[in-house]
């Protein structure tokens, strides 16, 4: 069975955002999709979300996709990170994907060691595609560009898209993103 996972972002939920649409355009081509609500969300620990992810996924399989938007695309990274020499996953796709704390001082916890990405990029069979803005006020294209070299990663730049959330921080909210579905087989 193809599966999907959206990890949502910093203060995000299962609502938020594109993640409704995404999944229901998920469902109707054949994936079981979940988008659960992180633990703590409005103060994320990756000694959290990790687990959590990890445990909701069971046993990794390249039937499986995980999208990720923001600190979510950290998690994902992280998770791939973790796995065992034999186990991969089908695909990622990072959506406002980042590889610093970005001068938030909640974020640190997720970036107390480097991220690995000779461990990370062969843990994902179809490779990664990483979908940024070119005016995101928090991740800039930049995060992009070193992501797509680190990663060995397809790179969808959208213009004038902010950090593709909801209705926070006076933006409107993205409440569809095709460029996920285009992009997952």
């Amino acid at each position: 069975m193809k599966r999907a996972i959206i990890v949502h972002c910093w203060g995000g939920n299962s609502k938020y955002a594109w993640y409704p649409s995404v999944q229901k355009e998920l469902e109707t081509l054949g994936y079981q999709v979940l988008v659960p609500d992180m633990p703590n969300t409005d103060t994320p620990k990756l000694s959290e979300w990790l687990p959590f992810l990890s445990n909701l996924i069971g046993t990794p399989d390249e039937d499986l996709v995980l999208i990720g938007h923001s600190v979510g695309t950290v998690v994902i990274m992280r998770y791939l990170e973790s796995l065992k020499d034999n186990e991969k996953i089908g695909k990622s796709i990072l959506v406002a994907g980042y590889t610093d704390p970005l001068g938030f001082k909640e974020l640190e916890n997720f970036f107390e060691t480097k991220l690995d990405f000779e461990k990370i990029k062969i843990k994902s069979k179809n490779g990664f595609v990483l979908i940024q803005s070119d005016n995101d006020p928090f991740v800039s294209e930049q995060y992009g560009i070193r992501l797509r070299d680190e990663l060995g990663a397809k790179l969808v730049v959208k213009h004038n898209a902010l950090h593709m959330s909801g209705s926070a921080d006076g933006e409107n909210a993205c409440l569809d993103l095709p460029e996920v579905i285009e992009n997952i087989n």
